[in-house]
């Protein structure tokens, strides 16, 4: 079992009380948008990163961290990119992958919307963590935390960090 914290849209703040919920996870995804590398390399201090790069991010961030990131974690097929889109409205480029090789799960960030969502279609969850950084229209700075069994995704959380 591998217990992930997932964040996304930083814009390079981190909050403190964050780092409280993250200690407790095995590995710490980030879906972009991180702002500067530090905040990367303070997550990847506390935990293993995952992460991928986002429309705001520069060069330092785009040298270490991928647009796309497709992984299997334990056994569940796991595809994680900024912009993505949500069920029935993908992006075309994220659209023609699902049509060939669907993953299991699918995370993205960017609209700073916190979604948790079952893509009938293309037979996976689809996870936006929202925003857990001051800049944007978000009114709550969130994370998600769970639980990735074998294939199985459980125990998922929405930890609310606070007004923006």
């Amino acid at each position: 079992m591998v217990r992930v914290g997932l964040l996304s849209d930083t814009h390079n703040h981190l909050e403190k009380a964050a780092f409280k919920y993250l200690e407790e996870c095995d590995e710490i995804w980030h879906a972009g948008d991180m702002g500067t590398i530090r905040t990367g390399d303070s997550l990847a201090a506390l935990k293993p990163l995952r992460a991928v790069y986002g429309n705001i991010d520069g060069a330092d961030v785009r040298a270490v961290h991928p647009r796309v990131q497709r992984f299997i974690c334990e056994e569940l097929d796991v595809m994680m990119t900024h912009i993505g889109g949500y069920p029935g409205h993908y992006v075309s480029e994220v659209k023609k992958v699902f049509e060939i090789h669907p993953p299991g799960l699918f995370i993205c960030g960017h609209s700073h919307i916190l979604k948790v969502m079952f893509d009938s279609t293309y037979k996976f969850l689809h996870i936006n963590p929202g925003a857990a950084g001051l800049e944007g229209f978000h009114k709550v700075k969130t994370l998600v935390r769970f639980t990735v069994d074998k294939s199985v995704l459980k125990n998922l959380e929405v930890v609310e960090l606070g007004k923006r």
